[in-house]
């Protein structure tokens, strides 16, 4: 049974699953007029700490309706929003004030242009919604090479470990529905029943005089 699940995963996450690809890009916040092309400037903490907290209100504004249907014109796809936006994530790098824009799609190709064409929408958004904020690209999305989904081996581990648990059930809900009585051990053990006669295996007996008789045969043949 193990064996059998496990392959049946196996199959259903090589051949059945279509493989996924996720592209990244970094995209740096800023909430100060501070100009980071100059020699002399200063960053305060309470600064750096304010960019961190407006990393959630960027991502809410990214994944607005707005937003995202911009970025679908730009990136010139078919898409939805409800689609485009179960295919973008987004999250802080480490608490930082950099985070992290993901788009996961069944082409790579596809998930870099949309990542790439988010970098180019967000900050033109965010200006627009945030006073004296400043949004910097920090790394464009490449065309990823692997695959993020699915995983082969955890299909294949975890079919495994159903398959076990399938036996393991099959075996104790056989064993709770057996009801034969194989020999007189089982009467005095879970029922403490004298036992007044044994009806031999005649079979079984039957098979093993007929060895011995012909083991004895053929052994008084060599003897003669």
């Amino acid at each position: 049974t193990c064996i059998i699940v496990a392959g049946l995963a196996f199959s259903y996450a090589k051949f059945i699953l279509t493989p996924q690809y996720a592209a990244r890009t970094l995209i740096y916040v800023n909430n100060s007029d501070i100009s980071l092309g100059g020699t002399n400037f200063s960053i305060s903490s309470s600064e750096i700490t304010a960019a961190q907290s407006l990393v959630e209100t960027y991502i809410v504004i990214l994944k607005t309706r707005t937003t995202l249907n911009e970025v679908i014109t730009r990136a010139g796809v078919e898409l939805t929003y409800d689609e485009l936006v179960e295919m973008v994530d987004a999250e802080s790098v480490n608490s930082t004030e950099i985070f992290r824009v993901t788009v996961t799609s069944d082409s790579p190709e596809l998930s870099a242009h949309l990542a790439n064409t988010i970098a180019e929408v967000l900050p033109e958004k965010i200006s627009n919604v945030v006073d004296g904020s400043s949004v910097r690209i920090v790394d464009y999305a490449v065309t990823p090479i692997n695959k993020v989904s699915p995983s082969v081996t955890k299909y294949t581990a975890l079919g495994l470990i159903i398959g076990l648990l399938l036996s393991c059930a099959g075996i104790i809900i056989y064993d709770a529905l057996d009801d034969v009585i194989r020999d007189e051990e089982y009467l005095i053990q879970n029922f403490d029943i004298p036992i007044l006669a044994v009806i031999p295996d005649l079979e079984t007996e039957v098979a093993e005089t007929y060895q011995y008789r012909s083991h004895t045969t053929q052994s008084d043949k060599k003897g003669e």
